[in-house]
């Protein structure tokens, strides 16, 4: 696992020992990335249910201005606080061990939020319904979730829209926005 482009590209990141952290693979990593290219540079980030911390690195080291990682595990977080280390990254990051439902109630807003907890959890539509409640997502971001393929998101409400699902193999890659102006 390595970053793939940006300030820190080619830094090998460190991988969690056992199954607890599930990394978003690189292919489906370089993905991402390509959807969302232009909407990095210059902003605000989430790594939400963080576990390496790789898509959070990987932003920052594409222009992203501030990152913030959140996880609940002790081990994530130290995986988290090793890469951002490793790739000289302390500067415009912040690495928070909490419960990210409970973090999604009191944070400010973001520009790009990466939502990947564990696939057989209904930790997903919990999060995407605090974020859309909350409404952390500034106006024209967006929120990249990660599942499996079969999986569907539940409903979502204006000003917020489900904008394109991508599949990659078993996994997917769902992108809601929040239009502007609402």
């Amino acid at each position: 696992m390595r970053v793939i482009s940006g300030t820190s590209r080619g830094r090998k990141l460190r991988e969690p020992v056992g199954m607890d952290i599930r990394p978003t693979t690189d292919m489906v990593k370089e993905s991402v990335f390509n959807i969302i290219q232009f909407d990095i540079e210059g902003r605000r980030v989430l790594d939400l249910f963080a576990g390496t911390g790789q898509m959070g690195i990987e932003a920052k080291s594409r222009g992203a201005a501030f990152v913030t990682f959140v996880d609940a595990s002790q081990q994530a977080i130290g995986i988290v606080k090793e890469n951002v280390t490793a790739c000289k990254m302390g500067e415009g990051t912040e690495i928070i061990r909490t419960d990210a439902l409970a973090f999604l109630e009191r944070c400010g807003k973001y520009d790009v939020i990466f939502v990947d907890p564990p696939y057989d959890t209904p930790l997903l539509d919990e999060a995407v319904k605090k974020i859309i409640e909350f409404d952390i997502l500034r106006e024209n971001g967006i929120i990249l979730c990660e599942s499996k393929a079969d999986r569907q998101l539940g409903e979502i409400h204006a000003p917020y829209r489900l904008k394109k699902e991508y599949r990659y193999g078993k996994i997917k890659i769902t992108t809601i926005i929040r239009e502007a102006g609402e």
